[in-house]
C-alpha cells in the first residue's frame, strides 16, 4: 500500500511529483536505446523536443531548474545544470530519481519554506520570464512531468506503428 508523506502541502507536491515521475519511468521502461535516440518530430522548432532522449534531457534539467530557482530566490549561489545527454532509460530513470531527490533536498534543508506568497514581486522570477510562488513552481513541475509524459507516449506509438 502506497504510504503517502504526513507533512501538509509539501507532502502532496512531494507525492504527487513522485507518482508523476514514477509514471514516467515506468513508460520508459522498455524504450530501446534506437527508440531513445530516434527523431521523431523533425518539423519542431524546439531541439529539447525532436527525440525521447532529448525530451528526458530537458526533463531532467528542468527538474533541477525547480529547486536551483528557489534555492537562488532563498540566496544560494547557483548556477542551472547543464543538458546531459545520457544513452539509455535505464541511465535516465536513476537521473530522474536523482533530481527528485534533490527538490526532496530543498523541503529539508528549508522546512519552514514559504509555499504560498501573493505579492507579486516578491514571487520567483523563473528562467522562462513568468513569477511563481514554491508552490506554483513545483504544480508546474508536476505538469510538465505529464505533459511530456504524453509527449513520450504519442512519440512511441509513431516510432512502434511506422
Amino acid at each position: 500500500m502506497k504510504q503517502y508523506r504526513t507533512n501538509g502541502a509539501v507532502g502532496a507536491l512531494l507525492d504527487e511529483y513522485e507518482k508523476a515521475l514514477g509514471e514516467l519511468k515506468e513508460l520508459i521502461e522498455e524504450v530501446t536505446d534506437r527508440e531513445l535516440a530516434q527523431i521523431v518530430d523533425r518539423e519542431t522548432q524546439d531541439p529539447d523536443c525532436v527525440s525521447i532522449q532529448t525530451i528526458l534531457t530537458h526533463v531532467v534539467r528542468s527538474g533541477y531548474g525547480y529547486a536551483i530557482s528557489v534555492r537562488k530566490s532563498l540566496g544560494e549561489p547557483l548556477d542551472y545544470k547543464e543538458r546531459v545527454k545520457l544513452n539509455t532509460a535505464r541511465e535516465y530513470q536513476e537521473a530522474l530519481d536523482d533530481m527528485f531527490h534533490y527538490n526532496e533536498r530543498l523541503f529539508e534543508d528549508y522546512p519552514n519554506l514559504q509555499l504560498e506568497e501573493t505579492e507579486d514581486q516578491k514571487k520567483i522570477l523563473v528562467s522562462w520570464g513568468q513569477r511563481y510562488d514554491a508552490e506554483q513552481i513545483f504544480e508546474h513541475a508536476i505538469v510538465h512531468i505529464l505533459r511530456h509524459r504524453r509527449q513520450i507516449e504519442r512519440f512511441l506509438l509513431r516510432i512502434r506503428n511506422t
